[in-house]
């Protein structure tokens, strides 16, 4: 190959080298935007609520269990020790029917998402005697209390009352969260008679406030669960898929039936154990993420460019300056800066269809200058819209991302191939000499 033809190529691959600088510096701002972002929600969700897992009701039988200690020692002998367990048992049913508003948080140009939920739960636990249950323990001091667990008490906003067989009681609650991760809040029942098997029809009303993402866990033998939202924008997700579902503009409507056997109970009693349903009230846009994965295609837009350019100086004889590369490099690389400030502030589609007419603008007038003539510089201009509009293709389909990317890719090549089938590259040295002078 001639050297310089060779020459040439490698300014050209330095210039794309040191472009990928700004790229990677824009990146940087990008991702701390985004931490920026989270830390807000944070701290929108440490002064209001956070996430919240809701597992419950489930009966709770404390009781104190006489049991035989091995000796210590051959003098003193077995000796019998009083210890306080507790048995949680499941609903026989349980239903829960809620509706779930949804607002905007804004801390300066950051935003959160708070859902205000009004729900009722009800349901009965049909308990066997609780004689056969303990299995002939020694026992004593049986009572009974319904049992509610929350992740983050701070966002009950009203002061629930649990109906139980017609009489209401009050919950409390039970201090710091334990090995489930879950706060409890207890009613107590009472006492029981032992022999007897008894069944408790319970009702409660419940405000719940959180932020960004809400779960159940189906803690009952038989559950139902239907949820209503004014949000569009809902992502099912946990373990346990809606049953029915409806999303429109206007909002959300999902249902839930889910049996024991689908289930473990001793995992839905903990927060992250993952044995729960969930609703995300996500972001439609999230314009961080999308311009992260703009700036990863900002490579493939200045190699592109970079080759229209070199097929111009080759097929044109129009000379072109490895500053003139750089400069119109440098111009693709602001483009994802203005993105994503402008995206901050506008819808995504606004600020990226600003920032993208200002660059292909600006590219567009320098190198109707540069290559002498408007005409070049609109069809440099045409093909950078191109690019442009590809990309935000890719950014709205995501799952098409691979396969818009490569076929881009593929006519980018063969492009390339069909001008320059019929070129003889060994003269093309002394061609660029040439125009050069």
């Amino acid at each position: 190959m001639d050297k310089k033809l060779l020459f040439k190529m490698l300014a050209i691959g330095l210039m794309a080298l040191l472009l990928l600088i700004p790229l990677l510096m824009v990146e940087s701002q990008i991702r701390d935007r985004a931490q920026r972002q989270h830390e807000v929600q944070d701290n929108i969700a440490n002064s209001a609520a956070g996430e919240q897992v809701l597992a419950g009701p489930v009966l709770a039988v404390h009781y104190w269990e006489t049991v035989e200690v091995p000796a210590d020692s051959e003098k003193t002998g077995p000796r019998r020790q009083v210890v306080e367990r507790t048995l949680l048992l499941p609903p026989t049913e349980l239903n829960l029917d809620g509706e779930a508003g949804v607002e905007t948080r804004q801390r300066g140009i950051y935003q959160a998402r708070l859902f205000r939920l009004t729900a009722n739960g009800s349901g009965y636990f049909a308990v066997r005697p609780l004689a056969e249950l303990l299995g002939g323990k020694t026992v004593s001091n049986v009572r009974l209390a319904l049992q509610l667990g929350v992740s983050d008490p701070r966002g009950i906003s009203n002061d629930p009352r649990i109906t139980v067989n017609g009489k209401a009681y009050r919950f409390a609650s039970s201090g710091s969260a334990g090995e489930s991760g879950l706060r409890r809040l207890t009613a107590d029942l009472g006492p029981v008679d032992l022999q007897q098997a008894s069944r408790f029809d319970f009702s409660f009303p419940l405000q719940l406030t959180g932020t960004t993402r809400l779960a159940f866990a189906p803690v009952g033998e038989a559950n139902r669960i239907h949820l209503k939202s004014d949000w569009p924008h809902p992502n099912f997700g946990g373990r346990f898929l809606p049953q029915s579902r409806s999303v429109s503009g206007k909002g959300f409507e999902a249902q839930w039936e889910i049996s024991h056997l689908a289930r473990n109970f001793d995992a839905t009693l903990k927060a992250n154990s993952g044995e729960a349903l969930s609703i995300d009230f996500i972001d439609p846009v999230n314009v961080y993420l999308q311009a992260e994965r703009a700036v990863k295609y900002g490579v493939l837009f200045i190699v592109l460019t970079f080759a229209g350019f070199f097929l111009t100086e080759i097929l044109r004889r129009t000379p072109i300056h490895p500053m003139q590369y750089l400069l119109v490099g440098l111009a693709l690389a602001i483009f994802f800066l203005l993105l994503i400030a402008f995206s901050e502030h506008l819808a995504f589609a606004a600020a990226y269809g600003i920032a993208a007419t200002a660059c292909i603008g600006l590219i567009a007038w320098y190198l109707a200058g540069a290559l002498g003539g408007w005409r070049q510089g609109f069809a440099f201009g045409s093909g950078l819209t191109g690019l442009y509009g590809v990309l935000y293709g890719v950014l709205l389909s995501e799952d098409n991302a691979l396969l818009m990317g490569s076929l881009l890719l593929f006519l980018a090549l063969g492009a390339v191939m069909l001008a320059t089938r019929r070129l003889n590259w060994y003269g093309l040295g002394n061609r660029l000499m040439e125009s050069a002078e």
